[in-house]
């Protein structure tokens, strides 16, 4: 058994230093009620960089502790059951799986997966099919205030990431007649605009971002779909209509600074936002949760449709979720970052 341990920060960005690979045992009997799994996937997400300091800033997410195994979203095989409800050879997920090859865990704490309703995909119950999916789609319906026929631009940022590749996907499926994705390669615009649909992509590192929105964006910006927070979204909302939306997900950028989360806008931006009544509440996932089960059942159908298209970066080998997770933070990654445990 080999498992992944974590070396606390506050500020500053994650370092191979923070992470230790040991090796370890585990018990030799499962008890009643638990089952012992083997891991398959193992999600790094950029919330996870809240967890390396003391306080998270958030009253849901724990922090990480000193030489502790780390955990997040995982899935896995069931390889022996003492749950009545769990069987070997059945595939189960958890939001906090630890950052192990194997593991005793509580039956309670998890969910039995259907393969079939993602292709036999089972990497996708992290992201497309999973939390990730579900912040894209109920973010776009709970804060977007989309509807369709009514002409909407929207514009998402941190676009080529897991979250902003599907929610610029699911804005066009919820009815927004233009969305427009920023990222910071050409390749990722690339994929943005030829394999997932949006209509125009701006590599924010490359010319003016103020004057590449205002021309992709002629009639001003109405939802904004807001990943990483700082410079490039004081921009997009200086471009936002009257009484336009902004979906607050993320900010990535803001992550390695020990500073209050959502981050307060700067008083110029702040003055736009007033004047022209733009919403920007904090938007949690977990605050919907009666509408997970239908919500999950949608993603997979695009999924299965082909209307919904995934990315994944697929890293491979517990030794390197380290390594993913410094990668994912500094813009690494197309799609969901996964860690492939075992096969």
């Amino acid at each position: 058994l080999f498992d992944f341990k974590i070396i606390l920060g506050k500020n500053g960005v994650p370092v191979a230093e923070n992470f230790r690979l040991e090796q370890s045992t585990i018990a030799d009997t499962v008890q009643a009620g638990q089952v012992r799994v083997r891991t398959l996937y193992l999600s790094v997400d950029p919330y996870m960089r809240c967890r390396m300091n003391e306080d998270t800033g958030s009253d849901y997410l724990q922090p990480w502790q000193l030489s502790e195994v780390a955990d997040g979203g995982g899935v896995g095989v069931v390889e022996e059951s003492k749950h009545d409800n769990l069987a070997e050879g059945d595939f189960v997920t958890s939001f906090t799986w630890p950052w192990q090859t194997a593991a005793i865990l509580d039956g309670s704490s998890l969910q039995k997966l259907v393969p079939q309703l993602v292709n036999g995909r089972l990497s996708y119950f992290l992201g497309a099919a999973g939390i990730t999916g579900l912040t894209a789609l109920l973010g776009v319906r709970e804060k977007g205030h989309v509807a369709v026929g009514a002409d909407q631009t929207m514009v998402v940022s941190g676009a080529a990431g897991a979250c902003g590749s599907l929610a610029g996907q699911i804005g066009r499926l919820e009815g927004c007649s233009r969305v427009v994705g920023i990222a910071g390669t050409d390749e990722k615009c690339s994929i943005l605009v030829q394999e997932m649909g949006f209509d125009a992509a701006i590599n924010y590192k490359k010319g003016n971002v103020a004057e590449q929105l205002r021309e992709l964006c002629p009639g001003g910006v109405d939802v904004y779909f807001d990943n990483v927070g700082g410079d490039i979204s004081d921009t997009v909302i200086s471009q936002m209509n009257q009484n336009s939306h902004i979906i607050l997900c993320g900010q990535i950028s803001q992550y390695n600074k020990d500073v209050p989360y959502p981050p307060p806008l700067p008083p110029d931006t702040e003055k736009i936002r007033k004047e022209r009544n733009i919403t920007r509440e904090r938007f949690l996932v977990l605050n919907y949760m009666d509408k997970q089960e239908a919500s999950i059942l949608q993603l997979c159908q695009w999924i299965q449709e082909g209307k919904l298209k995934v990315r994944e970066t697929m890293v491979e080998g517990l030794a390197n979720i380290g390594a993913a997770f410094q990668s994912m933070m500094s813009g690494g990654n197309i799609g969901k970052q996964i860690v492939l445990v075992s096969k």
